[in-house]
Formats: structure tokens, sequence, C-alpha cells
């Protein structure tokens, strides 16, 4: 089992000293991973229904909350941080110009050495997307599209691609990622996350608990598409009770995130440095589970 902390760009850590000190506490306390989320921006008195409130808004109850771009939050601690993975969880795909994205993504993993995860989802706040120019309605098949292309410019030699929203032929672009490839892990918690999870995932990250049946819909996806159901990274919310884990570990279940912050309504369990460095024990305990 491995451990990362969740939502690291948020509260306190988007000060540049706490972010530091997070990120090396954690490394040093074992944990495998840190966390980022994205919000380009927040629209005042958006309408959008938040799905993991019962109110249906964000955290915090204050549009103007600092959330700095994960990828730029992640360069910034991977200069003072050696092991730990840096991960978005998640950003919103069908936002983003692919090729900008593939760009970006490669450079931060080829200077971080082949440390980055790249966590997306397709997005929920309708009003973000507006602001940005990007229609909303089409966001899954475009997420589906962005997914094949980021593969191909990191993969392929002479990168070509052909496709509804994007189309490149020859367009190299460089650096490449350390390991070929940057692990993409779709997050939602919708059955059409699964399924792209299944399709064209390297991982799978549902937003809450950790559901059985979206795990099962996700293996069987990736095995009706002739992929390997076992090779698919499960990553899910630190449970209540930490004697649940051999039970997740039982589930297939391959991360566990702990919180650090209140986003997305979760309760801190690491509310600060120190307190990572207090999980130690926990981390090798069920390390081998």
């Amino acid at each position: 089992m491995k451990f990362g902390l969740r939502y690291c760009n948020t509260g306190a850590y988007v000060d540049p000293a706490k972010a530091v000190e997070l990120a090396q506490a954690g490394e040093a306390a074992g944990f495998e991973s840190i966390w980022t989320v994205e919000h380009t921006v927040v629209p005042s008195g958006y309408g959008s229904t938040y799905p993991y409130a019962t109110g249906g808004k964000m955290a915090g109850g204050d549009d103007s909350i600092p959330l700095p771009d994960p990828l730029i939050w992640m360069a910034y601690v991977a200069a003072a941080t050696s092991r730990v993975k840096l991960a978005t969880g998640i950003m919103i795909l069908p936002q983003h110009q692919p090729a900008v994205v593939a760009k970006q993504v490669a450079t931060l993993d080829y200077m971080s050495g082949g440390r980055v995860l790249l966590g997306i989802g397709v997005g929920w706040l309708k009003e973000e997307f507006d602001v940005l120019g990007v229609p909303f309605d089409d966001r899954g098949r475009r997420t589906d599209e962005y997914m094949r292309a980021l593969r191909e410019f990191w993969g392929s030699e002479r990168p070509t691609f052909e496709g509804e929203f994007i189309r490149f032929k020859d367009a190299y672009c460089r650096p490449q990622p350390v390991n070929g490839s940057v692990p993409l892990i779709v997050g939602g918690h919708s059955p059409a996350a699964a399924k792209r999870a299944g399709r064209l995932g390297d991982g799978f990250f549902p937003a809450r608990g950790a559901p059985k049946e979206l795990f099962d819909l996700a293996r069987s996806t990736a095995r009706d598409f002739g992929r390997d159901p076992n090779a698919l990274e499960i990553t899910v919310s630190l449970p209540d009770d930490l004697d649940d884990i051999p039970a997740l570990a039982a589930l297939g279940v391959n991360r566990i995130l702990v919180p650090v912050t209140s986003m997305a309504g979760l309760a801190p369990v690491v509310k600060t440095p120190d307190d990572a460095v207090k999980w130690r024990d926990t981390i090798e305990k069920y390390r081998d589970t």
C-alpha cells in the first residue's frame, strides 16, 4: 500500500515556504506522493452543483480562495525534494490545449527525474468552462481524445494524430517523459469515469470512498478493451478507521490519500508538516498490506 498527501496546494500550503516544508516532511515520512487540485478560475456565485458536498458548493464558502496552478506549484516543490511523486488530483484536462499540457508535464517529469503522475478529470463547473471559452457539453469526448493525444506526444518518435479536436503530423514535443510516458489517472465517482479509466487510464481515483462496483466496472472495461485489468492502479481516500486498510488492499486498492486541508469538504488528518512525520510508523505498518 502506498500513501499520498492530498490537496497540497490549498490552505496554508499556498505559502511557498510552508509548501516546501510540507513536501519535505512528507518525503521524509515515507509518503509516496503529494497531490494537487485545479481550478483556473472560480466564477463568483456559480450555479453549478459541486458533486462532493450536500450544499452543492466547494468547502470554504468563498469563491475567491487562493488556489495556485498545480503544475507550477509542483515544479516549485520538486526542486526542494528528490523522491516524492508529484501528482494532480485532478487537472481538468478538457480545459487545456493538449500540446501545451504535453510539453509542460513532460518537462516537469524530465526535470524531476520521472516523478509526475497526471490525474485528470472532465470537470463539473460549467461557469469556469464559459470563462475559458471551452465547450462544456463535449468535455467527455474531448477528455478521451486529449488522453490519446498526450500519449502520442510523449511516446511516439514522430508524433502524429488525427482527431475531432486536435490534429498534428510529425509534431516533435521534446523532452519526452523519463519513462516514455506519464501515468494517466482518471478521477471521478461516476460510471463514465470508471469506464474511461478502464479504456484509457493507468489508474482510477474515485473522489470519495472505495466503491467496489466502480472498481469492478473499470476492470471489466479494461478487459473488454484488451487491457490488463490488474495493471489499473486504484487510489482512494483515507478510510475513517485505519483498521479498514487491509480490506481495501483486498479490493485491489494500491494507494490511500491523506487530506492536509479541508478542501473538498474533507477533514484534515495531517494538519501540519510535523503531523506528516508522525505518520512514518503508520506507513511502515501498512506498506506491505
